[in-house]
């Protein structure tokens, strides 16, 4: 299986358009089926917290005023994940904020995001829901920390993702997973899910 790079932001609020910023990051490095290495910070990007996300994440705005400026957490963060592919919970929202502040650092982002969410969609479609603690209560994945802060919910969704991954070589008796075929599943309905797998497992033996 590729390695990957899972992420999280914690945000002052929905889209970055609307001049809302990151104020914490987590990237979850996994090589082999495990995690191997982290990375976290909070960061200041010399904007307010609104009181709901302050209780909503339990970030404060005096937690930020100590945080190390935002320019320099994404520049860490970027080397960090480097080439590595990306994987999200809901990767829309995090692919915004990861293009918006980076681009404030002049660099443009090399990889495509897969969304573990959609993912989930496709192959777990019992669930109530898929949200991340619903996904992680239906798989029986530990609870890694507080929802809503960066690391914790960046580990739950590398665990979960290594469980989609499990489920679908389990499922169609596959030797492994690469990025491209999570790339085309999450594109791909429900009902064209075995066709999709298919086409993938002749390609590899051709």
């Amino acid at each position: 299986m590729d390695s990957i790079v899972v992420i999280d932001f914690e945000t002052t609020g929905l889209s970055p358009n609307q001049g809302d910023r990151a104020t914490e990051i987590a990237a979850v490095l996994i090589r082999d089926g495990q995690i191997v290495d982290r990375y976290q910070s909070l960061m200041n990007a010399g904007v307010r917290i609104p009181s709901y996300v302050e209780a909503l994440t339990g970030i404060s705005n005096a937690m930020l005023r100590k945080a190390p400026p935002i320019d320099r957490v994404m520049g860490e963060v970027s080397d960090f994940v480097a080439d590595y592919p990306l994987v999200a919970h809901n990767a829309s929202f995090d692919r915004k904020f990861w293009d918006a502040e980076l681009d404030r650092i002049r660099v443009k982002r090399k990889q495509d995001f897969i969304c573990s969410m959609l993912l989930a969609r496709r192959l777990l479609p019992q669930a109530p829901n898929h949200q991340l603690g619903t996904l992680i209560a239906l798989a029986g994945l530990p609870v890694t920390g507080r929802y809503h802060r960066a690391l914790a919910d960046a580990e739950m969704t590398a665990n979960l993702t290594l469980y989609l991954e499990q489920e679908l070589m389990r499922r169609f008796s596959l030797p492994g997973i690469n990025h491209a075929l999570l790339g085309k599943i999450q594109k791909t309905p429900k009902a064209q899910l075995k066709q999709c797998v298919e086409r993938f497992r002749h390609l590899c033996v051709e």
